[in-house]
C-alpha cells in the first residue's frame, strides 16, 4: 500500500519544469465514457480498472493566453465564465527561469524516490473514540533531503524565531483540537499519536507531502511556489491523509485513489472553516490558496466550489480538475488521474454542503466523517459506492427521507455519480 502523498500534483511540477505548458490533447474530450459513475456497483466493487482504459492522455494542463494587463482570471480564463466571484488571480507568469525549472525536475525525483521508499504495508485501523495528550515534534531538515532532521521544537516549548516552524506547531494545535472536540478522537490515529513535522526539506523544494509517519514541508522555490507551511489548508489536507490512514485508506489508484485526494481536501477545509469560525458560506472553498507566489494567475491548487478554475497562467495552463463525470478524465499518470478526478466528489461535497448550510462541521462534513469512521467501504471503492454511503449516513443522522439525506443525494446527482431518483 502506497503510502506519499503531495499536495502539489506532478502534472503542475512538469508544467514547471518545462517552462511552458506542453500542448496536449483536450483532456475532456470522450473522457466520460470510460469513467462514468454508473458504470460501478452500488455494492463498493472497484471501478479502478476503467481508469487505466481508452485513450490514455497526458494530464498537463491546456496552454493558455495571458491575461491582459490588470484583467481578471474571467478575462483570460480557457473556460467561460469560470472565474469565482471574489478571486484575485496575479498577473500571470510568463515565462519561467532556468532556475526553477530545475528545482521543479528535482522536486519530482525526489517525489519519485520516496513514493518508491514508501511502498508499505497498510498498517491496521486503530480509531478508537478517547482522550489523549497532545503531542508536537516540529524538526528542520536544514534544506537537506534528511528525516526527520533536527528537533527544534517540540511540546510545550516556547516559540523559536523561525516562522516556518511555529506556523507548523501552532497549526498542527489547532488540527488536533478539531480532531478532538468536532470528531471525538485522539489525534490522527485515535490513540493521540504525536504529530511529526520537518520544514525546510531539500534545496526549494516545491511540494509538501504526508509520508506515512510525519508531514514535510518544503521553502519552494519563490517564482511559482511559496512556502507550503503557511497554508492551513495544505497542512490539514496532509494530515487528512495520515487520519485517513487509521480509518478507510482508499487504494491510491483510480477513482479510490481520488477519493483518499478528495477526502483530504474535504477534512482540509473543515477542519479550516472550524478554526475560523466560518459557516459554509462564507468559505472561498480554496485549498492551497496560499500556495502561488502573487504573480501567479491563480487562486489557489484546487477549488472544490468550481473545480477547473483555480489557475489560468500562461505557464501553468488551465487548472483540468473536471467537477462532472462526463469530463472525467482517462490516464494513467498520477496514479489514474488522482489529484485531477477528485474535483468531482469535491464538487458534490461543496453542493451539499452548500445547501444543508450552517457549519460545514455539523453537515456535510459530519456526514462524510461518519462514512470514514464506520470503516464499511472496500479500499477500491468507487465513487458510486461512496456516493451510496454517504446518502446513507445521512438518513442515519438526519433521519430517513430528511431534507438533508435528499440534499445529499441530489449533489451527487448534479455532478453525474448517482441517477435521478425516480
Amino acid at each position: 500500500m502506497e503510502i506519499f502523498c503531495t499536495v502539489v500534483p506532478p502534472y503542475l511540477l512538469e508544467s514547471v519544469a518545462e517552462g511552458t505548458p506542453a500542448p496536449t490533447d483536450d483532456l475532456r474530450e470522450d473522457s466520460g465514457n470510460s469513467g462514468s459513475g454508473n458504470s460501478g456497483s452500488g455494492n463498493g466493487g472497484s471501478g479502478n480498472e476503467d481508469s487505466t482504459q481508452g485513450p490514455v492522455r497526458s494530464l498537463r494542463p491546456s496552454p493558455t493566453s495571458a491575461p491582459e494587463s490588470g484583467a481578471s482570471g474571467a478575462q483570460g480564463s480557457g473556460v467561460e465564465g469560470s472565474q469565482v466571484e471574489g478571486s484575485d488571480f496575479g498577473p500571470g507568469l510568463e515565462f519561467i527561469s532556468a532556475e526553477t525549472s530545475e528545482i521543479a525536475r528535482r522536486t519530482l525525483e525526489i517525489d519519485e524516490r520516496m513514493r518508491q521508499e514508501r511502498r508499505n504495508p497498510q498498517p491496521e485501523p486503530s480509531i478508537v473514540q478517547v482522550k489523549g495528550t497532545l503531542a508536537r515534534k516540529i524538526s528542520d531538515a536544514k534544506n537537506k533531503e534528511v528525516l526527520p532532521g533536527t528537533l527544534v521544537r517540540a511540546e510545550g516549548d516556547e516559540p523559536t524565531e523561525d516562522v516556518d516552524v511555529n506556523r507548523v506547531y501552532d497549526t498542527f494545535g489547532s488540527i488536533y483540537a478539531f480532531l478532538q472536540k468536532v470528531l471525538n478522537q485522539s489525534s490522527i490515529d485515535g490513540h493521540g499519536v504525536a504529530l511529526q513535522g520537518t520544514v525546510h526539506f531539500g534545496d526549494h523544494y516545491d511540494n509538501a507531502f504526508w509520508d506515512g509517519e510525519q508531514m514535510v514541508f518544503g521553502d519552494g522555490d519563490g517564482e511559482v511556489f511559496a512556502t507550503f507551511t503557511d497554508s492551513y489548508t495544505v497542512v490539514a489536507h496532509e494530515l487528512g491523509h495520515g487520519f485517513l490512514q487509521y480509518t478507510t485508506n482508499f487504494t491510491y489508484q483510480g477513482q479510490s485513489g481520488a477519493l483518499n485526494e478528495s477526502c483530504a481536501d474535504v477534512l482540509g477545509t473543515v477542519a479550516e472553516q472550524w478554526a475560523l469560525g466560518q459557516s459554509a458560506e462564507e468559505s472561498d472553498w480554496f485549498i492551497g490558496r496560499e500556495v502561488f507566489t502573487p504573480q501567479i494567475a491563480g487562486d489557489a491548487l484546487r477549488s472544490m466550489s468550481a473545480p477547473g478554475t483555480a489557475y489560468d497562467d500562461p505557464s501553468l495552463g488551465v487548472d483540468p480538475q473536471p467537477e462532472h463525470m462526463s469530463e472525467f478524465v482517462t490516464t494513467r499518470e498520477d496514479n489514474g488521474g488522482v489529484h485531477i478526478n477528485s474535483g468531482i466528489p469535491n464538487r458534490a461535497f461543496y453542493l451539499a454542503a452548500t445547501a444543508i448550510g450552517g457549519n460545514v462541521w455539523e453537515g456535510a462534513g459530519r456526514v462524510w466523517a461518519d462514512v470514514l469512521l464506520s470503516q464499511e467501504l472496500p479500499l477500491d471503492a468507487t465513487f458510486v459506492a461512496f456516493a451510496e454511503s454517504t446518502v446513507k449516513h445521512a438518513g442515519r443522522i438526519f433521519g430517513e427521507e430528511s431534507s438533508q439525506q435528499a440534499t445529499v443525494q441530489k449533489a451527487w446527482e448534479t455532478v453525474g455519480v448517482l441517477q435521478p431518483t425516480p
